[in-house]
């Protein structure tokens, strides 16, 4: 049953499998085919010889991948353990086979029409029913449907399946073209010659070939479900609520159904929907189906809707709605959508600025705050609803509005769009282009179109999306890596020419015009970054913009964040070390040094010279690590504060930029990464400054050049009066300067409030021993408090703060208090067998100041206790002012 629980429950039955998120009722039948399998490496393969024990039938799960079914036998090791990951590579280089048996009944075969269905395949595959063969796949992100009842016998059946190694597959082909399409990270072990690719040429996930943040583990296998559908008479293929208008006033809206009916004939449609305040209406049409595929579409009004909100602007109401057919009085088909009612429009207009970048949901434009998501492993089938609920929690808890489904992926399981839908999230999606060239041919491009109707359709009743994009960095990959340039310079002109125009019709015309057929209501941008063909992608004043120049290109410290000013920036990123327990987890003690090759093979950036780069970054700001745990504490300070400062003077920037998405949320494994949460759930310090910073209500300092600038950034939709309060204090807590002004707060908009100089503010204190504070005040009660240090924290005179931490006899409460001020306090409870959320950390203290934070954890107060650490900026490097 869906989670929010279904309204009919006593008719829902058989047909939820037919689409994700449906119930199902009536004449279809389905039987999953999930159990019982077995598979081996493919009779003939070269590396049987070499693994013996994958050459014979053991027992495998479906749906899953070759790898996680070898690991279960234990015949390849854990490859994110130490340096495994090399130990697992001839995996995806060898072919194997799958196979089960499952009984069929006489009232099966005796329907109609019989077809068996795959959800997915990784990805070239052979399907072959009792010794016929039925199906070839090639596409890692469609769903496969194919009559079988030809094939079929009542008792025992066999369906086999060979998987062919996508490298193996396509490279001797490519290895004979004249050139190859750039694409995106060599492999690092040798089985891809150097530019020479294949990712690009077939349609499966990119991240799985290797990226600068996960390991390369190319994976095959059923990854989706299998299962026999059976019916007679017809089908209910599709069930969709389309929303060509909502407002406050009325939503008027359609319920499309894809019927295929074996006759023609007369059938009575019912709809029936839930308002989320319980109320509830239906309406009843007789219409007419003819033999094959049927499309209806009826319309129909709901006064005064109860609109779906993102988080922080209304509630994310969904309403339960549910189709019944009826042939000859009696029930053929059920199905039922939970859906939000809502407006979206990606605003596109000319300003002072150049031209705009912005969403409006409900008429109301939103400044978008969040982050880019990645696959939350390389192995799909290991993402349990669970981890994905935990991960979009995190994400909503941390003041996110927004994330971006990146398109060097997969498509994610429908369970993350439904919990998106219920916490108010938007979701800005990608379609699965990761940013090599892909081929201009025909073929290819058909393939694709289907890919994207499919997947459309199955997620187009989600309100949270409100975007989607052609592809990830395609656009400016060709314009600005070098690889275009190279086959201009190298290749005929024609050829070129054929391959800019593949890029273009693809992405201009073919996905656009898949969701403007599918999904009209919702937005398409055809790259990120992207200035939508008016010009050149990624530029400043127009469109979406990524920006690297800080940790990569140039390598320029966090303050170039302030020099850019996009319409809206939707990647930019500083790496990060895990925790010292996620990085135990899989480490040995003796790994954990910088220099150490076992941690370089789990730091993906420049072919393990990240670290080096992390380092880099650390010492420039902060000093000189006093040992490894520091540095592993520097570098998430470093981050977390850096990333403060762009999505701050972004948010201060209001409404030029009118979004932030930082690369990135989540890991795919245990590494160095862009992170602010790391493999196992746990956050790192930009997840916790993110709180923060995305807060509705922010007070934004950012000091540049001496002078301090100072904002009032406000996601409310209504004004307010308040006050801001300006303190200098210096470490030990004497008071320097204080001074308070009324402030009026305007709705959603940043408000420039001051300027200060550095001697307004300090009134000759000693720029390294003082810290300014500055307050949003409600009659005396703190809305938001941000500091601003007059130095680069290697060169301020820290004092030892004095603190004092105390746990609750409970341990579900922990008090931490300052003598003297303390910067970037973090509360660790160490090691795995005690982990801990705590509800703030990674803050600052003023002199005297304590803070009681809530602690979420399954361990006991006394395990808590032994596991507690607490430490600040003060003696984390190897000298301390």
């Amino acid at each position: 049953m869906p989670r929010r629980g279904g309204w009919l429950p006593a008719i829902l039955c058989v047909f939820a499998l037919l689409l994700p998120g449906w119930s199902r009722a009536g004449t279809l039948n389905v039987q999953s085919l999930d159990g019982g399998w077995q598979f081996r490496l493919a009779p003939g393969d070269k590396h049987a010889a070499d693994h013996p024990g994958a050459a014979q039938w053991l027992p495998a799960t479906v749906p899953g991948t070759v790898q996680t079914d070898l690991l279960a036998a234990k015949l390849v090791p854990d490859p994110y353990w130490r340096d495994n990951e090399a130990k697992i590579q001839w995996v995806g280089l060898a072919d194997w086979q799958y196979r089960t048996q499952f009984k069929v009944d006489a009232a099966t075969l005796a329907r109609r029409h019989v077809d068996l269905v795959f959800d997915g395949l990784d990805t070239f595959a052979d399907v072959s029913l009792n010794g016929h063969k039925l199906l070839a796949a090639d596409n890692m992100f469609r769903r496969w449907r194919v009559p079988a009842k030809a094939w079929l016998h009542a008792g025992a059946n066999t369906l086999e399946v060979t998987l062919h190694s996508p490298i193996a597959q396509l490279q001797p082909w490519l290895l004979k073209q004249p050139y190859a399409l750039p694409g995106e990270f060599d492999s690092a072990f040798g089985d891809e010659p150097e530019g020479k690719q294949t990712a690009n040429y077939v349609r499966k996930a990119a991240y799985q070939y290797g990226w600068d943040w996960g390991p390369r583990i190319v994976t095959e296998g059923i990854w989706k479900d299998v299962r026999l559908e059976s019916w007679s008479a017809l089908r209910l293929a599709d069930f969709h609520i389309a929303q060509p208008k909502v407002d406050a006033d009325v939503a008027q809206l359609q319920a499309q159904l894809r019927i295929a009916a074996d006759a023609a004939g007369k059938a009575q449609v019912t709809l029936r929907w839930r308002a989320p305040d319980g109320s509830t209406q239906s309406l009843v049409r007789e219409v007419a189906l003819k033999a094959g595929d049927n499309q209806l579409s009826l319309p129909f009004e709901i006064a005064h809707p109860q609109r779906w909100w993102p988080v922080g602007y209304g509630a994310p109401n969904l309403y339960d709605f549910h189709v019944d057919v009826m042939l000859h009085g009696d029930l053929a088909a059920s199905a039922e959508r939970h859906t939000g009612l809502r407006s979206v429009e990606l605003l596109r207009k000319k300003d002072q600025w150049g031209k705009s970048f912005a969403f409006v949901v409900n008429g109301v434009p939103i400044f978008a705050k969040g982050a880019n998501v990645i696959p939350m492993d390389s192995f799909p089938n290991r993402v349990t609803t669970a981890r994905i609920d935990a991960m979009l929690q995190s994400a909503r808890d941390a003041n996110m509005n927004m994330l971006r489904v990146w398109g060097g992926g997969y498509y994610l399981e429908d369970a993350f769009y439904a919990e998106a839908d219920r916490l108010g999230l938007m979701v800005w999606q990608d379609f699965m282009f990761g940013g090599a060239i892909p081929p201009y041919d025909q073929a290819f491009r058909d393939n694709t179109r289907v890919e994207a109707v499919e997947q459309v359709d199955r997620l187009r009743d989600h309100p949270s999306i409100v975007l989607w994009a052609g592809n990830n960095e395609v656009e400016t990959a060709w314009e600005t890596w070098g690889g275009g340039a190279h086959l201009e310079a190298t290749q005929p002109k024609a050829e070129v020419r054929r391959i800019v125009q593949g890029m273009r019709e693809l992405f201009d015309h073919t996905l656009r015009d898949v969701v403007a057929t599918q999904s009209p209501e919702v937005p398409y941008w055809p790259s990120t970054p992207s200035s939508d063909y008016d010009e050149q992608a990624n530029v400043l004043d127009n469109g979406d913009y990524h920006y690297w120049n800080v940790w990569s290109g140039k390598a320029l410290p966090p303050t170039a964040y302030l020099d850019v000013t996009p319409r809206f920036q939707s990647e930019y990123g500083l790496q990060s070390f895990p925790s010292m327990a996620t990085l135990r987890s899989v480490l040995d003690p003796s790994d954990l040094s910088i220099d150490s090759p076992v941690l370089r093979a789990h730091q993906k950036f420049d072919k393990g010279k990240g670290n080096q780069r992390l380092l880099m970054y650390v010492e420039r700001e902060y000093g000189k690590p006093k040992d490894f745990a520091a540095l592993v504490y520097l570098s998430q300070v470093m981050q977390a504060e850096g990333i403060q400062l762009a999505a701050e003077h972004l948010r201060a920037s209001r409404p030029r930029s009118m979004g932030s998405l930082y690369w990135q949320l989540d890991d795919v494994w245990p590494g160095a990464t862009w992170s602010s949460v790391d493999y196992y759930g746990r956050w790192k310090a930009l997840q916790y400054h993110a709180k923060r910073f995305y807060a509705p209500l922010r007070v934004v300092a950012i000091r540049k050049d001496g002078k301090t600038q100072v904002s009032l950034v406000s996601d409310r939709t209504a004004p307010f009066d308040a006050e801001l309060r300006v303190r200098v204090l210096d470490m030990d807590g004497k008071p320097l300067w204080e001074h308070t002004q009324p402030a009026h707060v305007a709705a959603l908009a940043s408000t420039p409030t001051g300027d200060y100089t550095d001697a307004q503010l300090l009134h000759g204190g000693d720029p390294r021993h003082a810290v300014a504070v500055f307050e949003l005040l409600d009659h005396g009660r703190p809305l938001s408090r941000h500091l601003v240090w007059f130095d680069d924290a290697k060169n301020l005179a820290l004092p030892d703060p004095g603190l004092k931490a105390t746990l609750s006899a409970d341990g579900r409460s922990l008090t931490v208090s300052a003598r003297h001020l303390a910067r970037e306090v973090w509360v660790d409870f160490g090691d795995a067998d005690a982990d801990a959320r705590l509800s703030d950390n990674a803050f600052d203290l003023l002199p005297g100041e304590s803070v009681t934070l809530h602690v979420d954890s399954a361990a006991g107060a006394a395990a808590l206790q032994h596991a507690l650490t607490v430490r600040s900026l003060y003696g984390a490097t190897v000298t301390t002012p």
